[in-house]
Formats: C-alpha cells, structure tokens, sequence
C-alpha cells in the first residue's frame, strides 16, 4: 500500500463507505474446544455439588471394573446390612444422621431445585432488572418425617415477610399441606418450613405435674418438633381467643394443671371467675382460692379486691425489688377468666361494667412485677369486645372462624407470619399458635387434653391445703 504525505491543513482521504472491511472469524476447531472445555468445567462442577450421588456411582463402577460383579454384590449387601444393623441398634441416630440427611438431598434435586425457578416466578419472588432475571438461591434443604425446612438466600429488597405470605403458595406449589416462613440469625436468609404430615394431629395426654412450678417454663402441651412445649408466666399475663369447640379449656386446664404443685403447697392462688355459670371451671374448684360466677357485681368486687392486694403489694416492695418471688406467706396471684367478653362486653349494667373495665386496666398494666397475673380466655376477639389485647404479652391464637380475627388476637401481621388460625380444622381442637412481645414468629402449638374424670383427679389430689372457711365460692 502507497505512503501518503499529509501536509498540514489538508484533509485525509477515507475509504468508500461500501468498502467492508476483512472480518476476523474464530476458527471453527476453537470454537469446538470452547464449548468442550465449558461442558467439561460445568460437569466438574455438578459432581462436586452432588458429590453424594457422583462418589458412589464412581466407586461402584471402579469396583465392578477391577473386581467384577460378585464383589460389587458383596460390597452392597454389606452396606445395606450395616445400615439395617444401625437402624435396629439406634433408630434415633440412623434417622438423623443417615436416613434423613440422604432423603433430604435427593428431594432437595428432584423436587425442589427441579422446579425451583418457575416456582419462585409464579410466586412473584423471583425479580427482573435490565433484562436479567434474579432467582433467590436455594442453600440447603434439611428434611424429618413431617416435612421440609427450606434456607433461601433472599434476593436485595426483600424481607421475611415476603416470604411469609407467600408460604402457603409455596406449599401448594411443591405438593404440601402447609408452609410457613421464619427468619433466621442472619439478615440475608429465610428458612421456608413446608409440612407434608401434620406432627399435631395425636392428642397429647395430661403432663406430669411438679411439685415446685417453674413459672419460666410451664409445660403446656407439644410443639411441631415433638417438644414440650414451655409458656412463660412469670412477668407476664395470657390471652386465649378461640371460637366454640377449639379447645380453650384444654388451654386452661393445662395451665392449672402445670401449677398444681404450686397451689397444693401455696405458692400459688388462683381465683377463677366463670361467668358462664360455673359450667367450664366448677370441676376445679378445690384448687381455688376465690371462685365466682353468675353475679356480675360479686365479680367486680373481687377483682377490686385483687387491685387492691396488688397495691398493698405494690408499696411493700418498692424499692426492694422489681419482681416478686412468691412465698407461702406472699403467694403468687393468677386471676383467671373463663369468658373475658362477658365481663367487659356483654354486661348490660354499664356501672359494673365500668368497675370491671378499670379494675381489669390497672391489673394488667401494673400486676405483672408484683406478682399478679391475669390469664383470660374468649370467643370473640372484636375490638369493643377486647379493649386490652395489647397489655397481654402472651397471645395464644386457636381455631378462628375469620383471617381478620388472626391478626385482632395476635397482633398485625400474625397470619401472614405463618398463624393461620382460621384454618385449623374442627377435628382438631387444642391446636394454635403462640405469640409472645418481642418474637415475631408464631409457634405452632398443641396443648394438652383433659377429661373430666382428669380434671376431679387433679382437684382431689392437689387440693390446697387449708381449712374450708378459706375458701371462698361466690355465685
């Protein structure tokens, strides 16, 4: 090609615009070598992740090439002998550290991460930006004989609640009967539980009871892992919404069961107050202290009574301490209504009603450090009907007729955090979810039953232990 002499200021001849270029093309052989290595590198990369599934498989074939069948049959029967051997020693172990762990994975390859992109798209948790689509990760999926608990890695922007309301969807969309979302100890994650066998559809027979109560940890019934499950009481008050037939007396009856102990040494006194008549809370009457029903003036006066020992209580420990311990000298109090809307709702005389109202605010807003305690149960959870639900920090939650009365019991945003309550079928009473100040998830809960000829037992055998004019029965 000619040199060509630029003299200052003159223009620079280009070439035709119809004059292409000569275009440098990638040899074919490169291209083949390319594609090999990448398929190379993703298949290396897939047998390291599913190296439970690749190792054997290796293993089986190098020993049916160097040694031949017979001896891969002998290897197998081995294993499978000394897995049946360790199932039989100690099932326990070999189902949380065999059988599950193996049983998790293959269902987290042909279950979940098979379908796992266009679940989360149908779900609307999987996201476009500049036309890329962001999946969330699935990090691990650890199984039990009831279902799967997923750990998701959240994509930016999004929260555990999201999750949350979409759980049930997440169930119906991987064949499960329910799901639910919690976070974890790490703001990036979310661990998705979706059930496939209900762990609480047995009924749980009456716990022992012990002889000093351990007001940290009343154990009440089971949780979905099997547990006892254990409710706090001290520096606390309970509140038990439930339509007809949910089991609220299984609630109850737990509870004085579990401080059975207590009242039968005096630790404890329980008034009851049954303004249904006495029907629900009469078979217990020798483990109370005060028991009223019907009247609803009598009533009145002796939760006054109780605000009023709770302020004589009040100025005798200020100043030494900020919680009670109770003593046979200085029991503690628990109060408890079997129908909290009759008193504070359905009283047609408003004076009285007004008395209980005031009396109810002071005690439980002040009670809780000095040693008075308030566990209320009811069936209609509407505002009017329960003006005090947030001055209860335990809120349990049973079978609802409506999703609006989830959150009117347990707060905003129970039901999409995993309370369905609403759906908690009939056949299945006793069953809810707890909700406590400070922890956001709600914990499936099945308390335990107790028939009448259960509940005479306990009265006659944890009686207290007092002369009969101490007691006092108000109708």
């Amino acid at each position: 090609m000619p040199l060509i002499n630029v003299i200052p200021g003159d223009k620079i001849p280009m070439a035709p615009m119809n004059v292409r270029l000569p275009a440098w093309r990638v040899p074919g052989w490169l291209l083949v070598l390319w594609w090999l290595a990448r398929g190379l590198f993703r298949l290396t990369v897939l047998a390291i992740r599913y190296w439970w599934l690749t190792a054997p498989v290796a293993l089986a074939l190098w020993v049916r090439a160097e040694f031949g069948g017979l001896v891969l049959a002998g290897v197998v029967l081995t294993v499978a002998t000394g897995c049946a051997a360790w199932w039989r020693w100690h099932p326990s172990s070999w189902l949380r550290f065999g059988w599950y762990p193996l049983v998790s994975r293959f269902r987290a390859l042909f279950v979940y991460r098979r379908r796992w992109a266009s679940v989360m798209a149908t779900c609307g948790l999987a996201t476009t930006f500049a036309g890329n689509r962001y999946v969330p990760q699935l990090l691990r999926v650890r199984g039990d004989r009831f279902g799967d608990e997923l750990t998701v890695r959240l994509l930016p922007g999004q929260i555990p609640d999201d999750w949350g309301q979409a759980a049930e969807r997440l169930a119906y969309a991987f064949r499960r009967r329910s799901g639910q979302a919690r976070s974890t100890g790490r703001p990036d994650r979310v661990v998705v539980r979706l059930v496939r066998r209900d762990p609480l559809a047995a009924v749980v027979v009456p716990l022992p009871v012990a002889d000093v109560p351990e007001l940290d940890g009343l154990p009440l019934g089971v949780d979905e892992d099997g547990q006892p499950y254990r409710l706090r009481l001290a520096g606390s008050h309970v509140l038990i919404a439930g339509a007809t037939g949910s089991g609220k007396g299984s609630v109850l009856w737990s509870l004085l069961r579990s401080l059975a102990g207590g009242i039968q040494s005096g630790l404890i006194e329980v008034w009851a107050f049954d303004p249904k008549g006495g029907m629900e809370l009469a078979a217990g009457v020798p483990l109370f202290t005060r028991f009223t029903y019907d009247d609803p003036d009598s009533m009145a006066g002796v939760l006054e009574e109780a605000v009023k020992r709770m302020r004589l209580r009040a100025a005798r420990l200020r100043g030494v301490t900020r919680q009670h311990v109770p003593t046979p000298e200085d029991p503690l109090l628990v109060l408890v209504v079997d129908e909290l809307a009759a008193l504070t709702a359905y009283i047609t005389d408003r004076k009285v009603r007004d008395r209980i109202k005031e009396s109810l605010g002071l005690l439980l807003s002040q009670g809780r450090a000095v040693g008075v305690h308030v566990v209320a149960a009811l069936q209609d959870p509407r505002k009017d009907v329960l003006p005090f639900r947030d001055l209860f920090p335990t809120r349990i939650g049973l079978r609802l007729t409506e999703p609006e009365q989830v959150d009117m019991v347990l707060g905003d945003a129970a039901r999409d955090r995993g309370a369905l309550c609403d759906r908690i079928p009939e056949s299945s009473p006793g069953v809810g979810f707890v909700v406590l100040d400070g922890v956001r998830e709600p914990v499936r809960v099945r308390f335990a039953y107790l028939t009448d000829d259960d509940i005479r037992q306990l009265g006659r055998d944890y009686r207290r232990l007092c002369d009969d004019t101490d007691q006092e029965v108000t109708s």
